[in-house]
């Protein structure tokens, strides 16, 4: 398990530095990041925190999934790596029936 944990299902009002003490409760806090949206600049309702390590993700990922924060229950699941290769395909297909 890497150290990056995804979470999600948060109030929309949740801040960072609330993130962070919430977190904090389970070991030590690399950064947290609060999702928004690019137009409008308000927060999408989920958040990156990474940990400092993986033992400590791990505990938090495990206190904290499922729990009430600000009325809605946590998701908090490790991040998945967008980055990294992957197929392309798809796209047009020259000739041939569809």
């Amino acid at each position: 398990m890497g150290n990056k944990l995804y979470v999600g299902n948060i109030p929309f009002s949740t801040t960072e530095a609330e993130l962070r003490e919430v977190f904090e409760r389970h070991g030590t806090v690399g950064s947290v990041n609060v999702i928004t949206d690019r137009e409008t600049g308000r927060p999408r309702g989920f958040a990156f925190v990474e940990m400092g390590d993986a033992s400590s993700a791990e505990a938090a990922m495990r206190a904290l999934d499922g729990t009430d924060l600000g009325g809605r229950s946590l998701r908090v699941n490790e991040a998945l790596d967008r980055r990294g290769g992957g197929g392309g395909g798809g796209g047009f297909r020259r000739g041939g029936r569809y």
